[in-house]
């Protein structure tokens, strides 16, 4: 792994200082070396016995003292066009446990162990011992002018060792012996000093630029073998130049390991590139492993030395960030430039397995499952699991559907698993051994097939269910209660004057009506509509009608249907009706001036108009609810109820009402839709009760204005009507034997220990849970999980859809640490700060997010603070880099962060709703936005439509000394777009955008960005509409906003900048001093 934020114990000064070393002084490098990989630059000299040779002689008369003087000992320098025979004298024999290893059956004679770590090839030229997963630079051979070593045809030299002496290298292969720190790449530049090096972050052994401390002050070269390299001839005197920076190591002919060596064996030595890591028994990886995968650690040990260290090095097999002292201060900083960030690496996984599911569907926190509840105790981050059961597939990897046409699913007779990949047959196939509990069930007759010789099904590539490990079955009548029922789209929408005057109403009638033909299901797709103010208004569509009829009721207490029928019919008989209802309405209620509003008694009337047949309800509220029961009081306004114990019950449901409404909803297979609007208190924390236990969402307009939001709204509802939905579900995840899940997260109503009531769940809902041990100890090597989803389709279909994976069971906490998945502990641990501030304080919530990190880190440091120094330094897994700064940002969210003055309760609600219900790769967008500038590339454009978005600006960190006031940066955090313009913009560039009626405006909060006749509008327009497209699930509206527009700036742009010190909490790089630290402190 490699190495970040440098040596901790070097001066305080950043590589872009003017006074840095790296800077005054020329590079050191050795004439006729390329860079190899090899072990980082922490690592000491190779592993096992190291000898220094003694009484090196001096360089015969006239020849000029080379590196290969020191690295052939005993041998004699040479002289041009000469050859002198070395000189006998060694350092003593090996140790007397020494034996030489034998070479292999059929391979050339390999020459004898040297003493200086390098191994001879068989045309007689030199190459270092490399340890191919070390990550240093060394020395790789090279060969004459005539394509061989100038001693390929001289005899070994007998050795006291027992073997032979291989012939002297050339200056330009020189062997790893050579005790220079690795961390410093050779370059072919001939020096006569020894500076310190600059700090390239290239190449797999290379440093990244942090600091570079002053040079060393090294004794010249004696007789005796010293630390310090002698000087070297020009590179010309030697053949040919060395091959370039970053050429590919060669490996010489097999070499017995040196003493105390690595075994060859382990692929330390060989003719060829070296073989991979051995794989661990229950891995399932292909091609492409997934971020986070499990797999084997990677080989240990390396040459390389260390000049002050003689003792064996350890490979650092993880990540760290160096604290160095400030100038002038007793504080500690840490280098901004060098904290990792997610601008170039999105969160794209690929499958663990072929026949593992794809991530989109499930992704679990980390890819190595612990075989004890003590591994359990030691890993501190959440175990679990995150479901995105529907997600939507990219064309060409749609589920495949399964239809066991006049036969049953097959299915384990005990688990009731689902046949899938991991099944064994046995018996010739008559039977299968269930891959969740081990339980051999007997295959049907009319299922069966015979097998080849690697006792594999012959139609196993036939058939999905065998070979994919996500697949969708058609049910048939043994898995229905009741037969398949019709889409069913209920409205209730609130027409008070506030619902009216805002131009909700208008939008919400001419969307609904656009929108009726894209309905699924046609022609069963039900519809109905109930209207309410002070009243409720219902209306019979009944299709023999011309016009609706209204019947308004205005007995709230005890609320009736006046008609049995005809309150919800079907769309395609009554679509006359229909049609001429909702183009009524705007002007039906155009005078209304009833400010009251009466939901609870709404909510009522409708359930007994929908309990029938269930489906989806979507209300439309736009003021607090008044009357009736379930009406509402105003909270939340009042700053003395914050950072109190009774803090949390701001978040919750203050009237009941809407929890037993949310379970008699849930129970008749009825989900609910939140449209939330109005710039007032609306009470989001209560109304959105009834969609977290219903499979529901929250949408929420604050403000809401017709001419503004009216295109977000529009875009919104109409993919919740159009898009495909699963109807009356149940949703259950299975594991192996000795784990369950105990606990879940997101919009259900949970009927049982683990089965999951989803009314009506779409595309855009994702699901987490964790997990625990039931067993004390696991005894498999792997543990299967299956989440299977039982579901009506919009066609009238009972069908089951069905996700596999397969994960490896560990022992090992760094193996768990290497396969974790920062997106789905991020995920999991964003939804369980949500749930947290339901119960406690918000201070709580971040307490316990923070703690979970530094648990988790202080356990990470313990595994090597024996064998590795990690004072100032924070050492962090490869996978998990991205997780200080993901909590960060969990806790400076918009649910989590600050207090009473930060936000309204209504946005910190609808925030929370939103992540219970967020899939991965949206969560993390929104926890870590896109921040890029754009005046640039709107300038410049693109050569054409199709590579307009080609040349797309990088995104830049999130930190306010990124923007410039005359450039126009982009916020894009998945949920919206804010567009920054700087104060010094150019007048003619601010024209171009916002029209000449808006270039001038002080106040952008009430402007709409359109696109108008110019260059730029047009081309920023087009960029933002293919943005968009990248995330179909919600429709960001560009919001505009000049610097220096408070309080709009500090909400929309400086409060979202994670890397700041916003929300009472510190910035970025304070953030992972003050991490360290409270490590430190603990461990101490």
């Amino acid at each position: 792994m490699q190495q970040q934020g440098g040596n901790p114990g070097l001066p305080a000064e950043f590589p872009h200082s003017s006074t840095s070393p790296a800077q005054q002084r020329p590079p050191y490098t050795v004439p006729g070396s390329i860079p190899r990989p090899g072990p980082p630059s922490w690592q000491g000299p190779p592993p096992g016995t190291q000898f220094r040779p003694q009484g090196v002689p001096q360089p015969s008369s006239g020849a000029p003292p080379t590196l290969a003087n020191a690295l052939s000992n005993p041998i004699s320098p040479f002289q041009s066009g000469s050859y002198q025979r070395p000189v006998a004298g060694r350092p003593p024999g090996p140790p007397a446990v020494f034996q030489p290893s034998q070479p292999s059956l059929g391979a050339p004679p390999p020459f004898q162990p040297s003493t200086f770590g390098g191994s001879s090839q068989a045309d007689g030229s030199w190459s270092p011992v490399s340890n191919p997963n070390s990550a240093s630079v060394g020395f790789s051979p090279k060969a004459s002018s005539t394509g061989g070593s100038p001693f390929s045809n001289v005899s070994p030299v007998p050795s006291t060792f027992g073997g032979s002496i291989p012939p002297p290298p050339t200056s330009s292969s020189l062997g790893s012996g050579f005790p220079i720190s690795s961390a410093y790449p050779a370059i072919s530049t001939p020096v006569t000093s020894f500076p310190r090096p600059p700090q390239v972050a290239s190449g797999p052994g290379a440093r990244p630029p942090f600091y570079a401390p002053g040079p060393y002050n090294l004794p010249p070269t004696g007789h005796q073998f010293s630390s310090a390299p002698p000087q070297q001839p020009p590179p010309s005197s030697f053949g040919p130049s060395p091959p370039s920076f970053g050429a590919p190591p060669q490996f010489g002919t097999p070499t017995p390991p040196q003493f105390g060596g690595t075994a060859p064996s382990q692929g330390y030595y060989s003719t060829g590139p070296p073989p991979p890591p051995p794989t661990t028994p229950g891995i399932y990886a292909g091609e492409g492993q997934q971020v986070g995968s499990y797999g084997a650690p990677p080989l240990a040990g390396g040459y390389g030395g260390n000049l002050q260290q003689p003792a064996q090095g350890l490979v650092e097999d993880f990540q760290s960030l160096s604290l160095v002292p400030l100038p002038g201060s007793v504080e500690s900083a840490v280098d901004p430039g060098m904290l990792p960030r997610p601008l170039d690496s999105p969160d794209d996984v690929k499958s663990t397995g072929t026949m593992n599911c794809n991530p989109r569907y499930l992704r679990l926190s980390t890819n190595a499952m612990p075989n004890s509840h003590s591994l359990v105790a030691r890993w501190h981050l959440p175990l679990g699991a995150v479901v995105h059961p529907l997600a939507e597939a990219p064309p060409g990897e749609e589920v495949p559907v399964v239809n066991f046409v006049g036969s049953s699913i097959v299915r384990c007779r005990r688990c009731r698993a689902y046949i899938n990949p991991y099944v064994m047959f046995t018996d010739g196939g008559r039977r299968w051994r269930c891959n969740v509990c081990v339980l051999l069930n007997e295959v049907p007759i009319e299922y069966f097939c015979s097998l080849d010789e690697n006792g594999r099904r012959r139609d196993a590539d036939e058939r999905p269910e065998l070979s994919c490990g996500s697949v969708e079955f058609v049910a048939q009548t043994e898995y229905m209660v009741r037969p398949p029922m019709p889409p069913v789209y209920f409205f209730l929408i609130d027409v008070s004057i506030s619902a009216v005057k805002s131009g909700m109403l208008k939008v919400a009638a001419e969307t609904i009506k656009a929108t009726l033909d894209k309905l699924p299901g046609f022609p069963r797709t039900q519809i109905g509509f109930l209207t309410f103010d002070s009243m409720l208004h219902f209306y019979n569509l009944k299709s023999s009608l011309m016009q609706p009829q209204m019947m308004v009721v205005a007995d709230l207490d005890d609320p009736f249907l006046p008609l049995p029928d005809d309150l919800l019919v079907n769309l395609s008989e009554s679509r006359v009706v229909v049609d001429a209802l909702l183009d009524s309405l705007p002007s039906l209620f155009e005078k209304n001036i009833s400010i009251e509003s009466a939901l609870g008694p709404a909510l009522k009337a409708t359930f007994m108009i929908m309990s029938q047949l269930g489906g989806k309800l979507l209300v439309f509220q736009s003021t607090l609810p008044s009357l009736g029961v379930g009406r509402l009081k105003l909270r939340g306004d009042d700053p003395r109820i914050y950072g109190t114990e009774k803090e949390y019950l701001l978040r919750g449901s203050e009237e009941q009402f809407y929890k037993h409404m949310a379970a008699d909803f849930s129970k008749y297979q009825i989900g609910v839709n939140i449209y939330a609007f109005g710039d007032r208190y609306t009470d989001l924390a209560s109304l959105g009760t009834l969609a977290k236990y219903t499979g529901g969402q929250v949408c929420y307009y604050p403000g809401f204005q017709a001419y503004l939001h009216g295109e977000k709204f529009s875009y919104e509802l109409a993919r919740d009507l159009s898009r495909e939905t699963a109807w009356e579900a149940v949703m259950r995840i299975r594991c192996g034997k000795g784990i369950r899940f105990s606990s879940f997260h997101g919009h259900f109503m949970l009927r049982s220990s683990d089965l999951m009531a989803l009314p009506a769940v779409d595309c855009d809902k994702a699901f987490s849970m964790q997990l625990t041990l039931e067993d004390t100890l696991l005894t498999t090597n792997t543990v299967y999980f299956q989440v299977a989803l039982l579901f009506t389709s919009s066609t009238g279909e009972r069908r089951i859809r069905v996700h596999t994976m397969a994960t490896p069971v560990v022992s090992d906490l760094g193996e768990m640490y290497r396969a974790a998945d920062v997106g789905a502990i991020a995920s999991i641990m964003s939804r369980l700060g949500v749930d947290k501030s339901m119960q406690s304080k918000l201070e709580d919530a971040r307490q316990t997010t923070q703690q979970r990190l530094h648990r988790s880190l202080r356990e990470y440091r313990n595994m090597f603070a024996v064998q590795h120094r990690t004072s100032n330094r924070l050492l962090f897994p490869e996978s998990l880099r991205l997780l200080p700064l993901y909590t960060l940002a969990i806790c400076k969210n918009l649910a989590l962060r600050g207090g009473y003055g930060d936000t309204t309760p209504d946005e910190r609600s609808a925030m929370g709703f939103e992540i219970m219900t967020m899939s991965i790769s949206r969560l993390l967008k929104l926890l870590y936005p896109a921040f890029f500038r754009i005046d640039e590339f709107l300038l410049q454009g693109g050569k054409g439509e199709t590579d307009f978005m080609m040349g797309l600006p990088k995104p830049v960190p999130l930190a306010s000394e990124r923007l410039d006031p005359r450039g126009a940066f982009l916020l894009n955090d998945g949920l919206r777009f804010v567009l920054w313009l700087g104060k010094v913009l150019p007048d003619e560039f601010v024209k171009q955008i916002l029209g000449p009626e808006f270039a001038y405006s002080p106040d952008l909060s009430k402007v709409a960005l359109q696109e108008h006749d110019s260059i730029l509008s047009k081309r920023l327009v087009a960029m933002l509409r293919e943005l968009r497209k990248m995330n179909p699930a919600v429709y960001q509206q560009c919001i505009l906003l000049r610097q220096g527009e408070q309080p709009r700036e500090g909400n929309l742009v400086l409060g979202n900048l994670v890397e700041d010190q916003t929300g009472g909490l510190s910035g970025y790089a304070d953030w992972i001093v003050q991490t360290y630290r409270h490590i430190s402190q603990k461990a101490s």
